[in-house]
């Protein structure tokens, strides 16, 4: 008895349904799996999640590539010009995730609440980064790369240049061909 109720305890829990939303990022260098955390932050990934089922990201590009640091992208054409946006979310950086390597973040500006389609990957360790470190606001983590960590290595590895007055732009478009949902 003990164990036929244990046995069908274990089978229920395997048969429990995922919570877990990823989404494989399709690169032209690549593809890059990620694990979206809606538990640490909810309205960061249902942004996200709606810019993704809008097939916004198609065709955009990682227009910010700092080797040693972050690749950042979600926001321009290859021509640089900057596509529409909703609006900006609230900030949800509290949230006990860290600006660590492989992990997502959203691009903002100094306003904490200012954050729209725009993300980068932590190529690094980037401890200043996060909530606190400087006094105050850091920068949303919502995800984390779960395969794919060797694209983004070789998108952190492009040679880049400045174009107008924008610095860290790759040479040859890193493009975003598509961001889809895995589950």
């Amino acid at each position: 008895m003990k164990k036929s109720l244990l046995t069908g305890l274990v089978l229920s829990a395997l048969s429990l349904p995922s919570f877990a939303t990823e989404v494989d990022i399709h690169t032209n260098l690549g593809n890059i799996r990620v694990d979206l955390n809606e538990q640490a932050a909810p309205n960061t990934v249902k942004n996200f999640l709606r810019y993704v089922d809008e097939g916004f990201y198609e065709g955009v590009i990682f227009h910010r590539v700092i080797k040693g640091f972050m690749v950042q992208g979600g926001g321009f054409t290859p021509d640089l010009e900057r596509k529409t946006t909703h609006r900006a979310i609230a900030y949800e950086g509290n949230n006990g995730l860290y600006n660590q390597r492989g992990t997502l973040a959203m691009a903002r500006t100094n306003d904490p609440n200012s954050a729209t389609s725009q993300f980068f990957i932590n190529h690094v360790d980037n401890a200043f980064l996060n909530h606190g470190a400087r006094g105050g606001a850091g920068y949303t983590v919502f995800a984390e790369v779960i395969s794919g960590m060797e694209v983004v290595d070789q998108i952190a590895n492009v040679p880049t240049r400045t174009v107008g007055s924008y610095q860290n732009v790759p040479s040859t478009p890193v493009t975003i061909e598509k961001i889809t949902r895995v589950n």
